[in-house]
């Protein structure tokens, strides 16, 4: 899940920094004020939807549906930046913005459930900062690897890298669905009696 968080953060880290020149150079009537907006967009739209999908997950005992929020919120995630390139107005870069907002609402969420669930008792701390550093690291490489690959490359070869990178954060999941516990650890450990 660490690397996975990693690869998904890199790809993301390669365009964050400079998604605004994108979208003041080939947008039209692109300027700081779309951008602006476009993350309004994102962040607002986020922290709004991820709290009622919380809600619903911790509601249904066991990770078969937070495993499937993880998977299809990544992968819906992953396909967003490959919509830049096909982006002309701005209405385009807003509507973008809320299916990677929908997406991360939906992955975020599951992602720390089972992480929580899953850390080895005593290494609670550890697990939590590995991420972190792994987050902070695969941003921190690709920001100063973003500007040097669109200006290089371009825009474009950028995009497909972040899809890229998300897709291969969403297979890496597919390597723990076996792991998924039916029931909370907690219910596997002390089963509660049926007739209560």
């Amino acid at each position: 899940m660490v690397f996975s968080d990693l690869f998904m953060s890199a790809g993301w880290g390669l365009i964050n920094p400079i998604l605004a020149v994108y979208i003041i150079k080939n947008v039209k009537n692109g300027d700081v004020e779309v951008a602006g907006i476009a993350i309004g967009i994102y962040w607002l739209l986020k922290s709004i939807l991820q709290i009622p999908i919380a809600r619903y997950l911790d509601k249904n005992h066991g990770e078969k549906d937070d495993y499937l929020f993880l998977v299809v919120g990544t992968f819906l995630a992953s396909l967003t930046p490959l919509g830049f390139i096909f982006a002309y107005h701005s209405w385009h870069i807003y509507l973008l913005q809320m299916v990677h907002a929908c997406g991360t609402a939906m992955a975020v969420p599951a992602w720390s459930a089972i992480f929580t669930r899953h850390i080895k008792d005593g290494q609670e701390a550890f697990s939590w900062s590995l991420d972190s550093s792994s987050i902070g690291l695969g941003s921190g490489f690709a920001g100063l690897a973003g500007g040097v690959v669109a200006k290089v490359f371009g825009f474009i070869p950028l995009f497909v890298a972040v899809s890229v990178f998300g897709l291969i954060a969403t297979l890496l999941f597919l390597l723990i669905g076996r792991d998924m516990l039916p029931k909370t650890r907690h219910e596997q450990v002390y089963p509660m009696p049926k007739h209560l």
